[in-house]
C-alpha cells in the first residue's frame, strides 16, 4: 500500500499568498511581446475553434456554461487542442475564481496554498474556486486520492488537463467525481480559421501588418501543424517575420520556419558516402563483380563492417523489397554471422549477402509505397482513427465507442470483411502496387481478389 499524503489540512488559516494570484474575470491588456499563441487564445466560446461535441448546442461543456451548473471533470487530448482556453472560459462563465496549476513545475506545498486560499474566499465573499490542474497524470495514486475530500465537499471544482489515457494515468475514485471529457485534434479547416483569425485581427494577431496570405500556404501550415493550434500559430508568426510588413506569405517562408521548428542536420565525409553510394548502386544494377570490389575497398580501408551489415539489410528492403521477401533475412543472418565471427572471417558473410542481393529480383514498389504512405500520413495528420479500429482496454474507452463495429476477418466469408481500415478521408486510396516479379506477383492477384471481396 502506498503512503497517502494530506495535501489540504482542515485548518482554515490561509498560507502565505504566493506570488502568483487567481486570475480575475475580464481582458487585460494585450501584451505585443508575448507569443502569437498566447495573444490570439480566445476570450469567449465564440472565438474558439474546434471541438463542436462539446462546445456547441448540447455539447457538455455548452450544457455546462449555459445552466450555470460548473462540475469537476478532466479534459483530456493533444497539445493545442484548447484544454486550458476551456477550462478558463468555464471559471469566467461562473464568474469564479481560476487559480492554475502545474503537476509538473509546481509542488505539494503550492497546493496547500491554493486549497486555504479557497476555503477563505468562500468564507469571506462565497465566491467559488476553480482549480485547474494542467498534467494532473503527473501526480501519483496518492497525491490524486488526496483530492477527493476537497472535490467532495466543493472547496474547489477541479479540472484536469492531461495529454495521457485516464484510464491508466488518473485513479478510478477521481473519475467518478470529475467525468473524462475527450477533445479532439483540430481538423485542417478548423487550424486554417484559427490562422485566419489570427491574419486578421488587428488588436491581438498580425492584422496591423497587412500580410497577404495565398490559401495554399494556410493549407500548408495547417497540414504540418499536427491538429495543434499553438504549433500552427508558431509557425505563421515565424514566417510572418521572414515576409515583413506588407508582404505576401510565401511557401519557402513558411518552409523556412518549419525547419526553423525541427532542425535537421547532416555529417560530412564525402569519401565514406561515395563508396557505400558505389556499393548500393552496384547492387541495385545487379553487378555482383563491382559490388565485391566496392565492399572490398571499404573494409580494406578500414570502415565498420556492421555500418556495412545495415545498409545491406537497408537494400534488401528499399531495392529488392517483397520481389525476394528472403533478401532481408538473409541480410540480417549476415549481421549476426558477422557479429558471431568477427574479422576477418566474418568478411565472408558480407561478401555473400552482397552478391545475393546483387542476384535478386529487385522492386522498390514497396519502398515507394511507403513513402506515398508516409507522406499523406504527414499531410492528413488530423484524420481520426475510426471508432471501430480503436483499442479499447478499459471501460471508459468502451463507453466512448472505442472499437464497436469491428469485424474479425478471419470469422468472415472468405476470410476477409467488408470494413473500411483507411481514415474517412483517405479511403480508396492506394499507396502499394505490387509488381510483376518473383513472389510479388503472386502477392498481386492475392490483393487483388481481396479488393473484390471487400467492394
Amino acid at each position: 500500500m502506498g503512503k497517502t499524503f494530506d495535501l489540504f489540512p482542515d485548518a482554515s488559516t490561509p498560507g502565505r499568498m504566493p506570488g502568483g494570484q487567481a486570475d480575475e474575470a475580464g481582458r487585460a491588456e494585450v501584451d505585443q511581446s508575448a507569443p502569437l499563441a498566447s495573444r490570439m487564445r480566445p476570450r469567449t466560446l465564440s472565438e474558439f475553434r474546434g471541438q463542436e461535441e462539446v462546445v456547441g448546442p448540447g455539447g457538455s461543456i455548452r450544457v455546462m456554461i449555459d445552466s450555470g451548473k460548473i462540475g469537476s471533470f478532466i479534459l483530456w487530448g493533444p497539445p493545442g487542442s484548447g484544454k486550458t482556453t476551456l477550462a478558463r472560459l468555464v471559471a469566467e462563465s461562473a464568474e469564479a475564481a481560476f487559480v492554475s496549476f502545474s503537476a509538473v513545475t509546481e509542488g505539494v506545498a503550492r497546493v496547500r496554498e491554493i486549497i486555504a486560499e479557497a476555503r477563505t474566499r468562500r468564507s469571506a465573499s462565497g465566491r467559488a474556486t476553480i482549480l485547474f490542474c494542467d498534467e494532473i497524470h503527473r501526480f501519483n495514486k496518492a497525491q490524486q486520492d488526496a483530492f477527493l475530500p476537497v472535490v467532495e465537499a466543493g472547496v474547489v471544482t477541479l479540472i484536469g488537463a492531461t495529454t495521457e489515457n485516464p484510464s491508466f494515468e488518473v485513479v478510478r475514485p477521481l473519475l467518478s467525481r470529475a467525468p473524462v471529457v475527450v477533445l479532439a485534434p483540430l481538423s485542417r479547416d478548423e487550424l486554417a480559421q484559427v490562422l485566419h483569425d489570427a491574419l486578421a485581427d488587428r488588436e491581438r494577431g498580425l492584422g496591423a501588418a497587412g500580410l497577404v496570405a495565398p490559401e495554399e500556404v494556410i493549407r500548408r501550415i495547417a497540414d504540418v501543424a499536427d491538429g495543434d493550434a499553438r504549433r500552427a500559430l508558431g509557425i505563421l508568426e515565424r514566417a510572418a517575420v521572414v515576409c515583413g510588413a506588407g508582404g505576401t506569405l510565401s511557401m519557402e517562408a513558411v518552409e523556412a520556419a518549419i525547419q526553423h521548428r525541427f532542425a535537421v542536420y547532416d555529417k560530412s565525409g564525402d569519401q565514406h558516402y561515395d563508396h557505400i553510394s558505389a556499393l548500393h548502386k552496384s547492387v541495385r544494377g545487379g553487378d555482383p563483380d563491382a559490388a565485391l570490389y566496392w565492399l572490398g575497398r571499404m573494409l580494406d580501408a578500414g570502415e565498420d563492417p556492421l555500418y556495412i551489415a545495415r545498409r545491406l539489410v537497408r537494400m534488401a528492403s528499399e531495392d529488392i523489397g517483397l520481389a525476394n521477401p528472403s533478401a532481408l533475412a538473409v541480410a540480417m543472418a549476415c549481421r549476426d554471422a558477422y557479429r558471431f565471427l568477427g574479422s576477418p572471417e566474418g568478411e565472408l558473410a558480407l561478401a555473400q549477402a552482397t552478391v545475393y542481393l546483387a542476384g535478386s529480383p529487385k522492386s522498390n514498389r514497396l519502398y515507394k509505397g511507403w513513402g506515398r504512405a508516409l507522406s499523406r500520413a504527414r499531410e492528413t495528420p488530423g484524420e481520426a482513427v475510426p471508432m471501430h479500429l480503436r483499442n479499447a482496454p478499459t471501460r471508459l474507452m468502451k463507453d466512448l465507442g472505442h472499437g464497436e463495429g469491428y469485424l474479425y476477418d478471419p470469422e468472415q466469408p472468405g476470410g476477409v470483411s467488408r470494413q473500411q481500415y483507411l481514415p474517412k478521408g483517405l479511403i480508396g486510396e492506394r499507396f502499394y502496387n505490387p509488381g510483376d516479379k518473383g513472389w510479388e506477383a503472386d502477392l498481386e492477384r492475392r490483393l487483388s481478389e481481396w479488393r473484390k471481396q471487400r467492394r
